[in-house]
């Protein structure tokens, strides 16, 4: 190129030429400009990256936080022995409540500690968290009981407590802190020298969130009556005092705090536009005074930032691939806190009931992991960024209502449609764009289905409201229960007994009708029931199959009355305008099977 447009300036282009060096110095480093150029482009998106610091930035953009060891966890069993009553029935004065950080331990010494993150109260039953109890040990030659045994699951995962402290001086904003340990899983609480706490949050900007307290006579009497299904209430609360985490490249977890440096109020840092210039007598006017835009970076907006103070952070570490444990392995009590339920109890019963204690997992703990690899942040990063935290279709209320946790009231079943009204001065139906009509059901102590207690449908809309758009208004309701009755006859053929023959078909439609497989407004499929029938090795024939509807509270069914005749379309079962469901509530008495000739 040279020596064609620049003939005259040059004229010797051979390789070791002084000029032939200068131009390839030139194109040498114009070369590795270029390179480091696209290199850094390509360093700005998530798919292509391949920096891992740059890949958690772009990760924690999209909203979405690496996990750099992920903890097994186990449905673990905890038991607790009670005496019997002067009537034989169990003393629950002596049941006890083992607190949350309790820790459990394998046989094998593996260093892998199990921690529970929630109270086991034995005293306390529901259907969400029940408290299974049988009969230990009967006085000795009779059958009266003299010791009961209580059990409970709960979910523990491989993790061990630890506690640093940080001294922090004057006011700092975003005042950042790190975490070097490995394998941390997460924070559990932050405390000043004050007893203030510190929330975590996932932003700066979000000062609300959401608080659990029990559902007793402080905190609502109204309520209360509800306590034994939903032994919490969802409250919202603001924090002022808040932290964000995120993890850093090297696997340390850093914590970062507010702005908030001044322990005054906001307005003496951004006047209130409301009190400036009302052109009030006496009052202050503020219209000639300039103030710096950036002052909004010093308020509470971003939360307060400690100061003159010391920190107690606990957190979690452990996870990993060994904390994998096998069954019935962990069964070693480690740092368990007992409490009893109530006071004025004989000392020598209660130190046997807290020797009781004892532990044990059916099945091995799984999901031990060494966190996310870099791929894994990259895909995780991007569905998570997809399906952020919003309820726009019909599956999105559905999924949200589902998960809410138990504590708080636990939903079985959920439908959702559109809210209809009535056009002003006619009969006509529209649909109403600004409602959501969601019905629910939850399951009794016996798995049974019923209606959801209020506590739980206000607990329900406090934990949508975070998830709902702004122009939903959703109307929770109770979806009604149709209880039904079925009827059969059979012939049995030749050489098979009559009584296994019935036996099998009755157990087929105690597993088809199994209400964890029913939905609201599932209809009923006579010709899946008639197969079922038919299926079963023996049946010859199938005659007078009918579905009789059950009501009536004072014999345990629901209330509401259904035509099943009237309501049946081309051997199809229909469920009611109204969202309900079809249940068949108790298999033992109401499927009457007969063996005909």
């Amino acid at each position: 190129m040279a020596e064609v447009y620049y003939p005259d300036i040059s004229n010797d282009f051979s390789e070791g030429s002084p000029g032939t060096m200068f131009i390839e110095m030139a194109s040498y480093i114009g070369d590795v400009l270029s390179f480091y150029t696209d290199a850094q482009v390509q360093e700005t998106f998530l798919q292509y990256a391949q920096e891992r610091e740059n890949i958690y930035a772009l990760a924690y953009t999209l909203g979405y936080v690496p996990a750099v060891t992920n903890p097994s966890s186990v449905n673990l069993e905890i038991f607790q022995q009670i005496p019997a009553g002067t009537n034989g029935s169990p003393d629950y004065n002596y049941a006890l409540r083992i607190t949350k950080n309790s820790t459990f331990l394998p046989n094998n010494n593996s260093g892998v500690s199990f921690l529970i993150q929630d109270d086991v109260n034995f005293a306390f039953s529901s259907s969400a968290d029940p408290t299974e109890q049988t009969v230990y040990a009967t006085i000795a030659g009779g059958t009266q009981p003299d010791t009961y045994l209580l059990k409970k699951t709960v979910k523990a995962i491989s993790a061990e407590i630890k506690i640093k402290s940080f001294s922090i001086g004057a006011a700092e904003r975003f005042k950042t802190l790190s975490l070097d340990d490995s394998n941390i899983i997460g924070i559990q609480s932050i405390v000043d020298s004050d007893g203030n706490s510190y929330t975590e949050v996932p932003y700066l900007a979000q000062e609300t969130v959401f608080e659990e307290v029990a559902n007793n006579e402080a905190n609502d009497p109204d309520l209360k009556q509800y306590s034994g299904q939903v032994p919490f209430l969802l409250r919202t609360k603001k924090v002022s005092k808040r932290f964000v985490t995120r993890f850093k490249s090297n696997q340390q977890l850093e914590i970062q705090f507010g702005a908030g440096a001044t322990s005054g109020d906001d307005t003496t840092i951004i006047p209130n536009p409301d009190n400036i210039g009302l052109g009030i007598r006496d009052g202050r006017s503020l219209l000639d005074k300039s103030f710096d835009p950036s002052n909004f970076l010093y308020t509470k907006a971003y939360g307060e930032v400690p100061s003159n103070t010391t920190l107690t952070v606990t957190y979690l570490v452990g996870g990993g691939i060994k904390s994998n444990t096998p069954s019935n392995t962990i069964n070693r009590l480690g740092s368990v806190t007992s409490i009893p339920t109530r006071g004025g109890l004989n000392a020598a019963l209660l130190t046997n009931a807290r020797n009781s204690i004892a532990c044990n997992n059916p099945q091995p703990a799984t999901g031990g992991g060494s966190g996310d690899s870099l791929q894994d942040i990259k895909l995780n990063a991007v569905a998570n960024f997809a399906s952020q935290k919003r309820t726009v279709t019909k599956e999105d209320y559905i999924f949200r209502t589902l998960a809410m946790p138990p504590q708080f009231g636990k939903v079985s079943k959920a439908y959702i449609v559109q809210d209809t009204q009535i056009y002003p001065n006619t009969n006509n139906v529209i649909s109403n764009p600004n409602a959501l009509n969601l019905y629910t059901l939850g399951f009794d102590l016996n798995g049974k289905l019923t209606t959801l207690a209020e506590a739980a449908k206000i607990n329900l809309a406090t934990y949508l409201e975070q998830f709902r758009m702004l122009t939903d208004a959703i109307n929770i309701k109770n979806a009604s229960i149709i209880n039904f009755k079925i009827n059969f006859d059979i012939t049995v053929r030749s050489g098979y007994a009559n009584d296994r023959v019935l036996l099998a078909c009755i157990n087929n439609l105690r597993r088809y009708f199994n209400i964890d497989n029913w939905q609201i407004n599932q209809p009923i499929n006579i010709s899946d029931i008639t197969n079922i029938i038919y299926n079963v090795d023996g049946v010859q024939t199938l005659k007078n199959l009918t579905f009789e509807n059950i009501f009536g509270e004072n014999k345990g069914y629901s209330k509401f009355k259904y035509n099943f005749e009237s309501a049946t379309r081309d051997n199809i079962i229909y469920p009611a305008l109204d969202p309900s469901i079809f249940e068949l509530k108790y298999p033992n008495t109401d499927i009457v099977g007969r063996v005909t000739t």
